[in-house]
């Protein structure tokens, strides 16, 4: 079945639409963890790796006196963590929307397409309570591991469909 490509890649696609709206979801989830990030680094003092002058910019809330150190450490504990699973998105997301985005110029079915996108969507953010909460391995491995079987799958059907032998 020839489709033009301009037909693919439009609002009149379903399986654009889908891959638009799971895309989104999980382009707002980045930006929380990295608005997330510097709320809970700058209102705990928190700066660990960052730049001279972000600590100086959150210089208005002193140190910690040093009998809550148990307390300081909890709470860079808690901040690396959401750190982290900040990361993990920047390492898999990125990858995914373009494999996503690959996925729709192959045509799939609105029923696949759809599985996909929202399981793979659904991982991260099961990934990303785990991660945070936390909870227990190996939740957090199989929304990963979830997400990136997704991920393969799709580029599997990709090649295969632009196979040239």
């Amino acid at each position: 079945m020839d489709t033009d490509l301009k037909d693919l890649f439009s609002l009149k696609n379903d399986v654009f639409r889908v891959y638009l709206t799971y895309a989104i979801l999980l382009v707002f989830k980045m930006m929380f963890l990295s608005f997330y990030t510097s709320i809970m680094r700058g209102t705990f003092g928190v700066y660990m790796e960052a730049n001279r002058e972000d600590a100086k910019l959150w210089a208005m809330f002193p140190e910690e006196s040093s009998k809550d150190k148990l307390r300081i450490q909890r709470v860079r504990d808690r901040v690396d963590r959401i750190r982290r699973c900040h990361l993990n998105d920047l390492e898999n997301i990125p990858a995914f929307l373009i494999v996503g985005l690959l996925f729709v110029a192959i045509n799939p079915p609105l029923y696949v397409a759809s599985i996909y996108y929202r399981v793979f969507t659904a991982a991260r953010y099961i990934h990303c309570v785990a991660y945070l909460l936390p909870l227990p391995q190996p939740c957090r491995a199989v929304a990963f591991g979830s997400g990136s079987v997704i991920t393969v799958l799709m580029g599997v059907e990709i090649l295969k469909a632009a196979a040239l032998f």
